[in-house]
């Protein structure tokens, strides 16, 4: 533990070594855990002592798939794990589907037994279920946020790259993973071996306020009109708005709301507007389980049959199509050895002495 840059000891004079758990879900991002892990083991080469520890943990000991098909073993179960300073939940491409009332318990008990309890990615949404940031502003991945919203209205959603609240930690994944762990080893021991850290990696740190997409760093000069035609826009999905409404909201004329998405993104406010929605809905789709009535709601469409007609004409794909194929695909990546187990048929008697005669 650090108190103004100074590192203090425990009871029985050995320096403190805070100890993370790093949970894994299915379909977990494995670039963030891998630099979370590396900015710790960095932090221990670099100083030539253990400075922290940290374990992989998963619901139930065994393996976790990351999204991108990789297999990552466990260290522990959510059983068998041991008490820690920091939780961080890793989530993906599922983050309500797979987050069990085992691990949402253990959450809020570490929570109470003063852990700092975080979130990376989509872990946000494991947060928000168990009741642990009611009140707070949370961060995650951009193009959950929508869900999320839709989900959690109450909960104010932010698009920087990470937020550290007391015992809270949110974060949006992927690089800003980085950024959040060289933020902890500056508080936890000293920036000078954070600047280490960084270094070693190569990596410029952000601050935590950063933007988490290009488009949305703020701009040296007044922001364009287009960058304001996006926002109104996405801030108004459920309800889209008119062009003469746009226009009056952005107080210029409607014709120069055209001309400049004309001139922007080579296509008309109307058409625009669309492929906001349609994007939004696909990755509502992509994270959640709404029904397809409730995506069409969200997304501004007035009937489910209007909203799948639509997204049919731009992905290819109907709505409901496209979630199945999805979850099919990653249902089928889960607990392979179980899945195995349930497709095979043992052959019968007649089979396996004609197979015995023939050699095959």
């Amino acid at each position: 533990m650090v108190t103004n840059g100074a590192e203090v000891t425990n009871g029985a004079g050995r320096a403190d070594t805070p100890a993370f758990n790093l949970i894994m879900q299915p379909e977990f991002p494995l670039n963030a855990l891998v630099l979370a892990s590396e900015a710790l083991r960095i932090a221990n080469q670099n100083s030539g002592r253990e400075l922290f520890r940290w374990r992989f943990v998963s619901e139930d000991g065994a393996p976790v798939r990351a999204s991108n098909g990789i297999w990552m073993s466990a260290d522990d179960s959510l059983q068998t794990m041991s008490h820690a300073d920091y939780y961080l939940v890793f989530e993906g491409n599922l983050p309500t589907q797979r987050n069990s009332a085992l691990l949402l318990n253990k959450l809020r008990a570490a929570a109470r037994f003063g852990s700092t309890v975080g979130a990376v990615d989509t872990g946000s949404f494991a947060l928000a279920q168990a009741g642990l940031v009611d009140d707070r502003q949370v961060v995650l991945h951009w193009e959950a946020i929508p869900s999320f919203k839709e989900r959690f209205p109450e909960i104010k959603a932010s698009s920087q790259i990470y937020s550290i609240e007391n015992q809270r930690i949110t974060c949006a994944g992927g690089i800003a993973t980085l950024d959040l762990m060289l933020d902890i080893i500056s508080r936890l021991k000293s920036p000078a071996l954070a600047n280490e850290v960084a270094n070693a990696l190569v990596h410029a740190p952000r601050s935590s306020g950063a933007a988490q997409r290009l488009d949305d760093r703020p701009k040296l000069a007044v922001p364009s009109l287009a960058d304001r035609i996006l926002e109104l826009m996405e801030r108004h999905l459920d309800f889209p708005l008119s062009l003469p409404d746009i226009a009056n909201r952005l107080d210029v004329s409607h014709k120069t709301v055209q001309r400049e998405c004309l001139r922007s993104f080579e296509t008309t406010p109307k058409r625009l507007y669309l492929r906001i929605r349609l994007q939004a809905s696909r990755n509502m789709l992509f994270y959640e389980e709404f029904s397809i009535k409730d995506v069409a709601t969200a997304c501004g469409f007035s009937y489910p049959s209007v909203f799948s007609r639509t997204f049919l004409a731009q992905f290819g794909i109907s709505p409901r199509a496209f979630r199945d194929t999805l979850r099919r695909g990653q249902s089928q990546t889960y607990r392979p050895e179980v899945r195995r187990l349930s497709i095979w048929r043992p052959p019968t008697t007649e089979a396996a002495d004609r197979s015995a005669t023939t050699g095959a």
